[in-house]
This record gives C-alpha cells, sequence and structure tokens, in this order.
C-alpha cells in the first residue's frame, strides 16, 4: 500500500479536504524537519530540554495511535503501541539505543498510514460528525472533526519545537522546503 504525507490541502476544498489536508501539512512538515539526519542528529537536543527529533517522531506516531485506534473507536493503539509499558512515562519520546533514523521514519509513516486509514473508517461511517468512542466525565463524545483540530493543534506545537531543534543541528529553517526535499509518497 502506498501513503502520501505531506500534501497541501485544496485552497478551495470541502471542511473535510481542509481539515484532512492541513493535518497531512503538519504531518509532512514535521517528518521533513525530522529526515535525512544521522544518529548524532536524531538524539541532538537544544537548550535544557531533552526532547530530541527521534523522540519528536516516536511521540507523534504513538499520539496517532491513541487519538485515532483508543479516542475515536475505543480500540486498543495500534501495532506496535498496544503492547507498549505505558507506566513508563517518557516511553514515547525518549531515542533508545536500538532506534535509528530509519527505524524511527518507518514508525512515523506506518503509523500515519494507520492513522490514515482509521480517519477514512470513520469517514466511511459518519463523516466528520461521526461520534468517537470516548467521553469526558459528563458522557459527551467528541466528533471526527474535532479529534483532528486536536491533532492539528498537537502537529503544530511539535513542529514549532521540530523547527529549533532542526536549525541547532544543521542549520535547516523554513516552511518551504527545496523541491524534492518535502515528504512524498511511502510503500508501507
Amino acid at each position: 500500500m502506498e501513503i502520501t504525507i505531506g500534501q497541501e490541502p485544496p485552497l478551495a476544498g470541502t471542511d473535510q479536504q481542509a481539515l484532512l489536508g492541513s493535518l497531512d501539512r503538519m504531518r509532512g512538515y514535521l517528518l521533513w524537519k525530522c529526515s535525512g539526519l544521522d544518529d548524532a542528529g536524531i538524539r541532538q537536543t537544544l537548550g535544557p530540554s531533552s526532547l530530541t527529533l527521534g523522540g519528536l517522531l516516536k511521540h507523534a506516531a504513538v499520539v496517532e495511535a491513541i487519538t485515532l485506534s483508543w479516542k475515536l473507536h475505543g480500540r486498543r493503539p495500534f501495532p506496535p503501541f498496544g503492547e507498549a509499558d505505558w507506566d513508563d512515562a517518557d516511553w514515547h519520546i525518549r531515542v533508545e539505543d536500538d532506534d535509528t533514523p530509519e527505524s524511527l521514519e518507518r514508525l512515523f509513516v506506518e503509523s500515519v498510514a494507520q492513522g490514515k486509514a482509521l480517519v477514512d473508517e470513520a469517514i466511511a461511517a459518519g463523516g466528520l460528525d461521526f461520534t468517537a468512542d470516548i467521553q469526558d466525565d459528563a458522557g459527551n463524545h467528541p466528533s471526527l472533526r474535532r479529534l483532528l483540530f486536536d491533532l492539528i493543534e498537537e502537529y503544530g506545537r511539535h513542529v514549532g519545537h521540530a523547527d529549533l531543534i532542526r536549525e541547532s543541528v544543521d542549520g535547516l529553517v523554513g516552511e518551504d522546503p527545496a523541491p524534492g526535499t518535502f515528504p512524498g509518497t511511502y510503500d508501507v
């Protein structure tokens, strides 16, 4: 199966196209800012923070699983996250010794593919108004629309982090990647 990450939303599309396109563009920006680095680059921190670009990729992959498997559909987070040590508060943002730039990019791309499939499933069953499984203490359930806004917000914060960390690694700045450097189509 092929997926595309990082396409621009249509300028005059529907609400659904705008939301999904905005989310996909944010996914692409994060992947772009975290890609093309060596082992040291994915582990570099900035200032007093322990946050790394590799950790951001792992965290975003986990957020896809939590939001779109568990919150949206009420399912166990998709693999490999269903077996994670949820008692370890930092596992999802820590770059382990055996993590490589390639393995973390692959983890992210595969998680996005699974997330996109779960969104497609919800849209087929109810569109943006699809009622998510998760609920608050009063029994209110968010719509798919609300969860997509939450994901865009999550990615927005972390793309900002990635901008700063990446600049400290090799000076890469900006929001308009050079032709051929923005994420594209992947086999998953």
